[in-house]
Parts: C-alpha cells; sequence; structure tokens
C-alpha cells in the first residue's frame, strides 16, 4: 500500500465527478507556486509532515495546514491510501468501453454511483465512456456489467478489458 494524493479530483469518490479544472462552485481555483510545490510535495509522500511542507515551500506548519485544507475543500486534490486491489480482496479489475446512445453524460452519472466503477471517463474515440471495475471476482465482474451496467438506459454496447496483472499504478504527475 502506498499512501499519495491525486490532484484535481473530487475529494469524495463518490461524487460527480467535476471537471479537473473546475472546483465545486464551478469556477477554476487559482493555484499560485507555492500551492503547486505543496501538491507536488504531497505526490511524493502523502504522510509528509506540515512542518517539513513547509520547510521545503517557504512556509509556517499552520500556513501549511490551511492550505492543504483549501485545497482539499476546493476539490483540487485528495488524499487517500493507494493500494494493490489483489491485496486487499479484489481479484477482479477490468477496464470497460462503453458505446451509449443519445446522453451520454446520463449513463456516466449513473455509473459514477456504482462502488465497483472506480473511474469514469467521457471519451472522444472508440467508445463514449471508459469505466474501471474492481471487483472481489470473475461472477462479481459478470453481475456488474451484465446485470447493473447494460441495464442502464442509453448503453448500446460494452467491451470489457480484463487485467491480468497490474504493473504501474502512480500518481506522480507533478503539477503545471
Amino acid at each position: 500500500m502506498h499512501s499519495g494524493v491525486v490532484a484535481s479530483r473530487s475529494a469524495d469518490p463518490r461524487d460527480s465527478r467535476e471537471s479537473p479544472r473546475e472546483s465545486r462552485n464551478g469556477s477554476t481555483p487559482h493555484l499560485d507556486a507555492v500551492s503547486l510545490a505543496i501538491i507536488e510535495q504531497l505526490q511524493e509522500d502523502g504522510r509528509r509532515p506540515y512542518a517539513a511542507i513547509g520547510k521545503a515551500v517557504g512556509l509556517s506548519e499552520a500556513a501549511v495546514r490551511q492550505r492543504v485544507q483549501k485545497l482539499l475543500d476546493q476539490g483540487v486534490m485528495q488524499i487517500v491510501a493507494v493500494t494493490d486491489p489483489l491485496t486487499v480482496g479484489f481479484r477482479r479489475q477490468a477496464m470497460v468501453g462503453i458505446h451509449v446512445e443519445g446522453d451520454v453524460e446520463s449513463v456516466a452519472d449513473e455509473l459514477t454511483v456504482m462502488a465497483e466503477c472506480e473511474y469514469v471517463v467521457m471519451t472522444a474515440g472508440s467508445f463514449d465512456l471508459m469505466v474501471e471495475i474492481v471487483c472481489e471476482d470473475d461472477d462479481h465482474l459478470l453481475e456488474v456489467i451484465n446485470r447493473r451496467i447494460r441495464a442502464i438506459p442509453g448503453v448500446r454496447s460494452t467491451e470489457s478489458f480484463v487485467y491480468l496483472k497490474l504493473k504501474k499504478q502512480t500518481y506522480m504527475w507533478g503539477t503545471r
């Protein structure tokens, strides 16, 4: 298990997953160089003490604490423990490509409330949506795809890409 900061994602993984560049109120949060440096420090180690971050970015521990809370409140980032799903009882992962007839956003909204759907993105290309699913086993994956995803109004077809082995999963893309 490793702890990390996921920048530009909603603080609650069950919310509607706003656009990465918009805060909860719909505006784009202003991120100065210090806030970006704090994010990068936390991406390296999500458990890094505020005092150590303050030393690295030139702020007091209290100022770092306030800035981190503001970044969390704005939905700019979240601090999470990132696990290897296999080690915590989830034996099957898959990426599912979905073709939609009609409103893609309404289908995406339905998917975001499913606990098994860890990542939902609208795409331009072969699929209208790509969804990462984490399940306990193959029976669970079949139930999610066949009985729940395919039952959503507007879902025309799905194509599943079952993960055989997780080779890399990082959140170290830094900031811009």
